[in-house]
């Protein structure tokens, strides 16, 4: 794992204004971690899950402020 890539996206997606929901899902994506339990999982949250553990590092941008 490359940490400067994932602070460095991790970073950006903050300042952006990046729904929180899509960053955590991000996070857990990237480190491949376990997903949330079912009632706690939302749509912000499975997109960011996603392009965490495809690194998509440019996935958040549909997100912000949203």
């Amino acid at each position: 794992m490359n940490k400067q890539h994932y602070y460095d996206a991790v970073v950006t997606m903050e300042k952006a204004g990046t729904n929180p929901e899509f960053v955590q899902g991000f996070q857990c994506g990237y480190l491949l971690l376990p997903m949330r339990e079912e009632q706690r999982l939302n749509e912000a949250y499975e997109a960011g899950y996603e392009a965490g553990k495809e690194h998509n590092t440019d996935a958040y941008q549909e997100w912000v402020n949203a």
